[in-house]
């Protein structure tokens, strides 16, 4: 039965999301505005942890090389949604998540070719959206803690953002609990062998340690926990992990005027404002060890964490001095093979919905996700 059909009767629609990072909390936020639908989250552990739980939530739109196409819609779509979602859940949950307005100022470097950002701003501007090409005389004149030794210029997008991950992750938990899901940490999901079918390719129930649960449609948005969870199903995922480690630092003066705080990034390095002269070093990208290809074997390396972190000092000499108040990392789900991330239905199975394997991109496309897997969910 189709969830229209649903909706026209008196039934009621069981949804099991196991997940809870910042996709599977907003695929919760965007079901739960369907009154329907009895929303269950499991985590395995608290939320907003994993690759959530490391992530800048840095969300480049405008500014990314998809000059057009179904992945640059997701990611414009993906800010627009949070133009939205932000202040009302905001509103809603008498939460503060912050979220920088400010843009996102992209360094180029010698080598780089500088008609190839014209072109795309030109591309923009047809799309409606605004890239600045930066010479070096601006920079000087609105960055001077910048060493532009080898800067030649920069690009700048006043539409894209930077979300704090974690207040926004625990911000859609708190508003989903409101519109009447329910939420269960610590709590493991375990298949019966042979998984429960109907003949016509349903999954019926599932099992937590403390009961079982009889299900209509099953969400798998657990990360780099989601191949074991489809190996039960007889399906093989091949999500493998990427590590990546960040520094929060606190200087004694903060860098620039109150209102002009973008994100700059540059070499792969993101230097995030976060006020009060604290900000975001990140992140590094750590392949596993081909010998080993297991994730549990992959461990951040301090070699890659000071190179990052010597990078960011040549390119602003002030982080010399900062201080470092905090130091973290977190494992990455980066499909192998095929392009981020997996949404779609479960082979053989009618009512079992992917949606990991986001690699750098989670936050960027969680609501662009949670629309898809209603989608899914709407055609039945």
């Amino acid at each position: 039965m189709k969830l229209r059909q649903w909706m026209s009767s008196s039934l009621d629609v069981n949804i099991v999301i196991v997940g809870c990072g910042i996709v599977g909390a907003a695929i919760a936020y965007e079901l739960s505005q369907l009154p329907q639908l009895k929303i269950r989250v499991f985590d395995r552990q608290a939320p907003a942890q994993a690759a959530t739980g490391a992530a800048l939530g840095v969300l480049m739109a405008a500014i990314s090389q998809k000059p057009k196409g179904n992945t640059f819609q997701k990611r414009l779509l993906g800010i627009q949604t949070y133009d939205q979602w932000i202040p009302q859940l905001e509103a809603i949950t008498n939460r503060e998540i912050p979220y920088n307005r400010q843009g996102i100022l992209r360094l180029c470097f010698v080598g780089e070719d500088l008609d190839r950002w014209r072109s795309l701003a030109e591309i923009r501007h047809a799309q409606g959206l605004q890239l600045e090409i930066c010479d070096r005389a601006y920079l000087v004149a609105n960055y001077p803690y910048l060493n532009l030794e080898q800067v030649i210029g920069a690009v700048y997008s006043p539409s894209d953002r930077q979300v704090n991950p974690t207040a926004l992750t625990l911000a859609l938990i708190a508003a989903a609990e409101q519109n009447g899901a329910t939420f269960h940490f610590d709590t493991p999901i375990v298949f019966k062998s042979p998984p429960l079918q109907t003949d016509s390719g349903n999954l019926t129930r599932l099992n937590t340690p403390t009961e079982t649960i009889e299900l209509d449609w099953l969400i798998i948005a657990a990360g780099l926990g989601s191949p074991a969870l489809t190996a039960s199903l007889q399906q093989s995922m091949n999500i493998r992990p990427v590590l990546g480690q960040a520094v929060q630092v606190v200087v004694e003066q903060p860098l620039g005027l109150p209102k002009r705080q973008p994100v700059i990034t540059g070499n792969d390095i993101n230097l995030v404002p976060l006020g009060k002269g604290k900000y975001w070093i990140g992140a590094t990208v750590e392949f596993e060890d081909a010998e080993t290809q297991s994730f549990m074997a992959l461990h951040p390396n301090s070699d890659r964490l000071d190179a990052m972190m010597r990078e960011a000092i040549a390119l602003v000499p002030a982080l010399k001095n900062a201080q470092v108040v905090q130091q973290w990392s977190g494992l990455r789900p980066r499909p192998e093979g095929r392009p981020a991330p997996i949404v779609e239905l479960l082979t053989d199975y009618t009512n079992v919905i992917l949606a990991s394997g986001h690699y750098r991109n989670g936050v960027l496309l969680a609501p662009t996700t949670a629309k898809q897997v209603k989608e899914i969910i709407q055609q039945g």
